[in-house]
């Protein structure tokens, strides 16, 4: 029986505009209503995941940076999470721009979170939009949600860092990708999600421990659920460790063929088809 289902936002439960269809919303209703426990499992930040648990309601917290923090969106009441220390936060921004990777970093896991960025090279567009459309998103709450600061490095001595992200075009991405992880081991989690058809991807530099699955597993265990009571949708590569955790995987018809392929996991509708829906209705509702 499945008590606890966590659903990815980007790809999954969101469509290609962002927004929740009313199909998947009525069915989370109705989960919720036969004593499910529904969560978000992001890659966002809390901040940016904010919004989308208030329009929906959730009666649980929610997994956000991948895992690294937990917490309630309506009291903003944290349960759990992970930091990267200030001397490993110093090394991935070293290794990062001696690459040429613009780094943003986020922070303040008590609060609703801060992103601080200093520079952004004129060639990077996908994080000129990710910050453009940040501010758009959080309104009267932009300068609170994103600082730029004249150097990040002054800043880490008074600042919790949950973690450290770098995105650009694929190409370049993997380069660093692969850098990072020579460079600093198993110090961190280093979790990529990718969409080939934007040419893009962003890497999420973690807390060694710290991956949907680790946040999924910490909740699971407050509630006293086992993974064979959780349900799991997504449909990118950051998904796969909680996806391999749960005892019931959904993978929507939009996720990259490898994900598609694997014998554990069930494929449900695509995200503009309201495939988290259809999966519900079938796991749970039926």
């Amino acid at each position: 029986m499945i008590k606890l289902l966590a659903l990815d936002l980007d790809g999954t439960l969101l469509d290609s505009h962002g927004a929740i269809s009313a199909a998947n919303i009525e069915a989370i209703r109705h989960a919720e209503e036969k004593g499910v426990l529904v969560t978000i499992a992001t890659g966002r930040r809390f901040r940016d995941a904010r919004p989308v648990a208030l329009e929906i309601g959730l009666n649980a917290p929610i997994v956000t940076h991948n895992g690294a923090l937990v917490k309630f969106a309506d009291t903003l009441e944290t349960v759990d999470f992970a930091l990267i220390p200030t001397p490993t936060v110093r090394e991935i921004l070293r290794v990062g721009r001696s690459f040429g990777g613009d780094a943003l970093v986020s922070s303040d896991p008590d609060g609703k979170g801060t992103m601080l960025y200093d520079l952004i090279s004129d060639e990077n567009i996908p994080l000129k939009k990710y910050i453009a459309w940040s501010r758009r998103l959080h309104g009267d709450e932009a300068e609170d949600a994103i600082h730029h600061v004249a150097r990040i490095d002054d800043e880490l001595e008074t600042t919790k860092v949950i973690h450290v992200s770098f995105s650009g075009t694929c190409a370049p991405m993997y380069d660093l990708q692969r850098v990072l992880e020579d460079e600093l081991g198993d110090t961190v989690n280093i979790l990529a999600t990718i969409y080939p058809h934007l040419d893009f991807t962003l890497l999420d530099v973690l807390p060694p421990k710290a991956s949907k699955a680790y946040g999924l597993h910490n909740l699971a265990r407050i509630h006293g659920f086992s993974h064979e009571d959780v349900m799991v949708c997504g449909d990118n590569f950051n998904d796969l460790e909680m996806l391999d955790y749960a005892g019931t995987a959904v993978v929507m018809a939009n996720a990259a063929e490898e994900l598609k392929q694997r014998e554990k996991f069930f494929v449900t509708g695509t995200n503009e088809e309201s495939g988290v829906a259809a999966a519900i209705r079938r796991f749970i509702l039926d």
